[in-house]
């Protein structure tokens, strides 16, 4: 395999399989890992603390890669564009290209935080809308539902559990 092939691949840094999928194995070892791997670790001290961390951030990033690896953004993308016009928050007239974003925004949203509620990160979600609407007119309000639409389709097709608080 050249080094096109390789970076295409999406080679696992672990394991060297293809596929891995980089934002959910490395949100799966900060989010998932490290906080239960050193929680557990505490009870062995600092030193347990610190290689508590390390594996967890190791096991989390396989179980972000799994979840990330689960949605294919291609499909998703698919239904949308066909199905869009149909969701009661779209306007009349309301083209693709502004609520395009949006879904992918919801889609990009779950691969992140696929063990929250939506409303838990919905204020960062928003703060960050600006910089990730790309060519969408849509200010958040009106972006909002649209990524809640997607954030909700990828969840329940993924089969995660509801959110523990």
């Amino acid at each position: 395999m050249n080094d096109v092939q390789k970076r295409d691949a999406n080679l696992d840094p672990i394991t060297k399989e293809p596929g891995a999928h980089p934002v959910g194995t490395g949100l799966g070892a900060v989010v998932g890992g490290m906080a239960a791997g050193a929680a557990t670790g505490t009870v062995a001290g600092p030193l347990g603390t610190a290689v508590g961390a390390a594996v967890g951030a190791v096991v989390g990033g396989l179980a972000g890669k799994g979840v990330a690896e689960a949605i294919d953004p291609t499909a998703e993308a698919a239904y949308w564009r066909e199905n869009y016009g149909m969701r009661p928050y779209v306007e009349d007239k309301a083209n693709f290209d502004d609520y395009g974003p949006a879904y992918a925004y919801g889609v990009d949203a779950f691969s992140r935080y696929p063990d929250r509620d939506f409303d838990d990160f919905e204020s960062e979600l928003h703060r960050d809308w600006g910089q990730q609407r790309r060519t969408s007119s849509l200010d958040w309000d009106r972006a909002r539902p649209a990524a809640r639409d997607a954030w909700d389709r990828v969840k329940s097709s993924s089969n995660m559990p509801p959110a523990t608080r």
